[in-house]
This record gives C-alpha cells, structure tokens and sequence, in this order.
C-alpha cells in the first residue's frame, strides 16, 4: 500500500491493497479499517467470497472494488485518516498496511488592502503598509511580502505579522500586515503579497495586484517655469507661471512679480493671483516680460523656499511707412518709400508689389526711379523677427503713377459673317481713370477695376460696318488714345473645300466610267448608229474588213447654215447631206 494518497477536496480517492500469499494458498478474509486517534473502526468485512459493509459512516461514498481496492466518492475534511487494510491466511498468518490520505484545497486569490490614510517619511514608529488576506485553503498557506520585486523579510526595519484562522468548515483564513520603513525614493515603489500553497504533486502560488502607496514628505525643493506654445514667447501668446515643489503634500506658493525700482532703490514685489501657484497670462504682452518669484515655507524647518525666472516677451509694434497713402506720381519721377517698426530684437525687412509679388529689397528703404503707369499698386512693407518664428507684420501704401490712357493690345481684324451680332472688347488703363467711347451705336457694357477700364460693345453686322470698322477711344485728361478694328466676312473654311474638290474628283470618274461602259457596249455592236430603221451601213468602195459609219443631218440647209470647208468656203447643200466616217483598225 502506498504510505500516502493525496487528493483535492471534492475529488474521489483511491487506496489499493495489493498481497500475495507463499504457496499459492487463499486469503480467508480481508478487513478494511480506518484509525482515528487511538481507535480502529472497521468499514468492510470480506470472507467467502462476499462483502459485508461494517460501518454505516461510510456506506453511502466508500466502495469496495473487485481488487480490494478502497475507493471513497467527493472527499471532505473529515476522510483525512489512516486507512488499514488486513488480510488473514489461515494457518499462515495475518498481514496488514496502512496508507495516510491527505485532503488539499487551494485558497481564493489573496486580497490586499493598502493603508489609504497615507505614510509619513519616519521610523520611529514603523508604520502599517498594506495587509493581505487569503481565505479557505487547506492545508493553511504561507504569505510573502515583495516590494519592487524583492521579498522583505522579518528584520529592524520590517515587521511582518500574521494570524492564520481555521473557519467552521476547517478551512484556514490567513493574514498577514506589513509594516516597513519608507523614504521619499517609495513614493515610487510598488507592494504586492503571494500565498503559497500545497496542491497533489506540486507546490503552487498566486500573487495580488501591485500598490502604491501615497507617502508624506516635505518639500526640499522648488521651481518656477515658464509654459508657452514655444521656446521665444510671442506677443498674443498664453503663458503659463507654474510654481512647484518636490514635497507630498505640495506646499502653499506665493507668487510674485519683482519690479525694479530707480535710483538705487529696492525692488518691490507686487503679489500675483496664482491659484495653487499657477499664473495664466492669456495674451501676454511686453509689459508681461520681468523678473517672476516663488516662495514657500516649509512647515519642518520653518524655513523659506524660493525660485524665480525670467520671462521675455517678443514684440514687433510701431509699423509705419513714409509718405502715407494717397501717394501720387507722374510718369518719369521717383517713388522713395520709408518702412519702420520697433522690436525687442533685430529686424528683417521686405518690399514686395503685391502681397505674393517678387521681392522688391530688402532694406528700410524702397527706391524706384522713371516710373510708369505699370508701377502703380499696392507696395508692401513685411517686417520680421528673425529669431522668432511667427513674429510678423506688414502694411501696404497704393502708390498711383498719372498717365495717360494705354489700351492693351487686342486682335486688329475681327472675323465676322453678314447681319450676325457681334462683341467686342476694349480694354484701357490710366491715373485718372478713363473714359472709353465708341465710334458707332451699340449696346455697351464697362467694368472698373483700380484705374482700369474694360469695356464691350455689342453690335449688328451691316456693310456699312465692314467698310467703316470700329474704333474704340480712352481718354483721360492727360490725353486719349484710339485703337481701330476691321471686320471681314469670314472664309470658307479649309474643310468645305476640301469637300467641293471630293465632289468634283467624284464626278469626273462617275463620266469616265460611264464613257467606258459606253465603248464597250459600242464594240459589241450593242449601239446601233444613223437613221431609224437603217441596218446597214455600206459604201460600194468600202472592203468587208471595214466599219463605215453614216453621219446622217436632218437640218435644213437655211437651219443648218454653211458648212466650212477645209479651205473654209461654203459648200452646197448636198455635200451637207451626208457624210461618212471611215473607221479603220
């Protein structure tokens, strides 16, 4: 028999007995017992081939198998005995062994629950970290503390206390609490406990959730900072002031601004509305920029903390350019343009035409000389911080250059078709604006735009038109300016002749084809030729191997007139009558 078995709680055991006897003699009976404490109570009586239940305790879950074997059904606490099976021989003797069997039941995942009040940075009493529970396990498990990862174990900075509680069902209930030491460097660390339990056939564990613990220290250091969407801060930008310190529970701050006081005076402190030792400063302005303090008392040591920072605010102000606008200019003279700003650092300088126009210089000054009516517009001064990215202002001043009327050059010849209405457009630009007239009646539409002028004309197409052609004039009281067009009857496009040279190409086969079919039927002797009636054509002197052909005319000789002759006089009447074609091979 095996010393011992080993089963879960709920599970079914089975204890083998397992004899032999010398001389291949027979058992006389079997007994199976089971000892508690200093007695022995029998639970099945074998003799005969025959079983006989003794103890009604176990009747309902233990069973006898057909090799001795004992098998007790969904085990509890109460079956953790040792089970003696006994075997009689007769005159050989009786022989027994007994088997220990062991019940085990994991316990629940181990509960933790941490010290929420918070822990004061001291050892003079060490104070309680956290407690774990594990509840109904059996045989009792055993509980590890570990922080960061390292078990902690019983020592002068450590106190590991536990009790372990068996329930009305006999399982056991175990706690254990923590008390350790601890030092600012924890407000970091992590706690968690392990049960370690027996299970058949190995040893197993289960582990709680990690925990921090909220710890209380003073403040030992401070700073101030300054929160902005950038590096360099902006006028416009929001700034934030936050004042704060390494201790737990944070401090009270105060927030101060130190302004400078002349002629060799302290400085005072103007006291700030921060909250908690934040200042927000919304649209932070030049006036923002200065010398910032942080003071805070630390209760331990009564002592005064402080930090300060400086914050500087950016500005680009004061953009003007020289002359103002209206600025007004004739043909020929010089523009001169002055562009100034002040800023907290170094400037950049831009002069564009136009706000996406090709740089123009790159100086505080713009200089044009001759200029032209082209030079009129609007001139854009961009002014920069270099070191400061999104920095950035600029002006424009419209400079108008008087000029009399220039019309854009246009088509001089219009292609037009007889009674159609035609539109045509004249376009002119001076300083000051121009007028534009037509030379004939029409429907006349115009549209202004910075002293220019676009204009069209609708008209009927007459000949009188196409003779006389149209003329547009732009004046201005500088002068005018004309510009005439022709109109022409359009041509017949390149297409349609082409189309009348098919048609012709065509008819001229259609003949030539018919003209063939025509010989061929005259070779046959299909075509009959000469008078109504006549079938045949002779002459006395003609040989058979020659066709003679009769040329018969019907006309009078007053209808007819006179024939020429080969000598071109006039021959008489009968020679007129007939005459005969030869027509040889």
């Amino acid at each position: 028999m095996p010393e011992v078995v080993e089963v879960e709680l709920g599970q079914t055991a089975r204890i083998p007995c397992n004899f032999s006897i010398p001389g291949e003699g027979n058992f006389s009976y079997i007994n199976w017992f089971y000892e508690d404490k200093l007695s022995r109570t029998k639970i099945y009586y074998v003799a005969s081939g025959q079983v006989f239940p003794q103890d009604t305790q176990y009747k309902s879950w233990v069973t006898l198998e057909d090799d001795f074997a004992l098998t007790l059904r969904k085990v509890t606490l109460a079956d953790i005995k040792t089970f003696v099976c006994q075997v009689g021989a007769g005159s050989l003797g009786v022989g027994e062994n007994r088997t220990k069997l062991h019940v085990y039941k994991a316990p629940v995942p181990p509960e933790i629950k941490v010290n929420n009040a918070g822990i004061s940075v001291t050892c003079s009493d060490i104070p309680e970290i956290a407690t774990c529970i594990s509840k109904n396990g059996f045989p009792a498990p055993n509980i590890t503390w570990y922080k960061n990862g390292s078990p902690l174990w019983q020592d002068n900075q450590t106190n590991l206390r536990s009790t372990v509680t068996k329930e009305s069902s006999g399982l056991y209930t175990v706690s254990s609490t923590l008390h350790n030491c601890v030092s600012r460097e924890d407000r970091q660390s992590l706690y968690h406990c392990e049960v370690s339990y027996q299970l058949p056939g190995a040893e197993r564990t289960a582990a709680s959730q990690k925990i921090n613990v909220t710890i209380f220290y003073s403040t030992e250091k401070l700073s101030l900072v300054i929160l902005s969407p950038q590096p360099q801060v902006r006028e416009g930008d929001e700034v934030t002031l936050l004042c704060k310190g390494d201790g737990n529970p944070p401090p009270e701050y105060e927030l101060l601004k130190v302004q400078e006081a002349a002629g060799g005076f302290p400085p005072k402190e103007q006291n700030l509305n921060a909250t908690n030792g934040v200042l927000i400063l919304k649209k932070v302005k030049k006036e923002h920029s200065g010398r910032y303090l942080c003071q805070s008392t630390d209760f331990e040591s009564m002592g005064m903390l402080e930090a300060e920072v400086e914050l500087s605010v950016n500005y680009l102000e004061g953009l003007k350019i020289t002359p103002e606008a209206p600025i007004q200019l004739q043909q020929g003279d010089v523009l001169a343009l002055a562009c100034d700003a002040n800023g907290s650092q170094p400037l950049e300088f831009q002069w564009r035409k136009e706000k996406k126009g090709k740089v123009l210089g790159r100086e505080k000054r713009l200089k044009l000389s001759n200029v032209t009516l082209e030079s009129s517009g609007n001139y854009s001064c961009e002014v920069s911080v270099p070191g400061v990215p999104g920095l950035f202002r600029s002006k424009q001043v419209y400079v108008a250059v008087h000029a009399k009327p220039q019309i854009s050059p246009k088509e001089s010849v219009v292609h037009v078709q007889q009674n159609e209405l035609v539109n045509l457009t004249c376009k002119a630009a001076a300083f000051p604006e121009p007028t534009i007239t037509w030379s004939v009646n029409g429907t006349v539409q115009n549209h202004t735009e910075r002293h220019r002028v676009i204009s069209s004309l609708t008209v009927q197409v007459t000949p009188e038109l196409m003779l006389s052609g149209v003329t547009c004039t732009a004046t201005n009281k500088l002068g005018a300016n004309s510009h005439h067009i022709k109109l022409q009857l359009k041509q017949k496009t390149q297409e349609s002749k082409g189309v009348i040279i098919v048609a012709i190409i065509v008819c001229i086969l259609v003949i030539a084809v018919l003209g063939a079919v025509l010989y061929f039927l005259h070779k046959k002797g299909k075509i009959p030729c000469g008078r109504t009636g006549k079938q045949d054509i002779t002459r006395p002197d003609a040989r058979k191997d020659e066709i003679v052909v009769e040329v018969k005319s019907d006309k009078l000789p007053e209808e007819a007139g006179l024939l020429q002759g080969a000598n071109g006089e006039k021959r008489p009447a009968g020679d007129q009558a007939e005459k005969y074609i030869d027509l040889r091979h």
